[in-house]
């Protein structure tokens, strides 16, 4: 159990290269636990909204809603994973679905790790301090750029190139996947709307 939660994790972000191999081809990775970072990460993401100090929280806090930050959390995470297993399929990718889950949410460790303390920090640091703030921050963010390169790299066995190619062709997919479910929601709400009128009409005249 710790090796599956603890060390295993904090391998495959310090050694991107040998933990995607070992969680590819040694079976080392888990889903459950990929999905408990992804977790971390959604609670991570509220503490740091509720709680972050004011010098470099701008989130007003009579809009919170934790929902949203599971919404805007989970959703785009499943988005992107069902949108590279889709254009991968379609480019010779070697990756299964449960291995591109996996390595999405491992890469999204160093932003939990990160973002727990700097939370607690922002409270006490002054306004010259917050440069160290925002350098942390994108530290996080970079560092989860580059392990989910490495991991798509790796799991699906192409070469830098063609995983910055599927990368780029992921994104593009799940902005068309938005733009579809959007406009079907907006012909949905459309009919619904025609037909309630409709309705309405019927029982007024009769």
């Amino acid at each position: 159990m710790k090796q599956d939660f603890i060390k295993f994790p904090l391998h495959l972000i310090l050694h991107p290269f040998d933990g995607f191999w070992d969680m590819k081809f040694e079976s080392k990775g888990k889903v459950r636990v990929s999905l408990a970072i992804l977790l971390m990460l959604v609670l991570t993401v509220i503490l740091q909204k509720q709680f972050a100090g004011f010098l470099v929280n701008f989130v007003d806090p009579r809009g919170l809603n934790s929902l949203d930050d599971l919404q805007f959390t989970v959703l785009p995470f499943f988005l992107f994973c069902v949108a590279n297993w889709s254009i991968t399929t379609l480019m010779e990718g070697e990756g299964k679905f449960k291995e591109i889950v996996m390595a999405t949410g491992y890469a999204l460790l160093p932003i939990v790790l990160i973002n727990l303390p700097i939370t607690f920090i922002s409270r006490f640091i002054t306004q010259e301090e917050t440069a160290f703030y925002w350098l942390l921050n994108s530290v996080a963010s970079i560092w989860f750029i580059l392990l989910l390169f490495i991991g798509i790299m790796t799991v699906h066995q192409y070469t830098p190139a063609k995983a910055v190619l599927t990368l780029a062709l992921t994104v593009v997919a799940m902005g068309f996947v938005v733009f579809l479910g959007t406009l079907a929601f907006s012909l949905g709400l459309q009919i619904y709307w025609f037909i309630y009128d409709v309705y309405r009409e019927i029982i007024f005249r009769t």
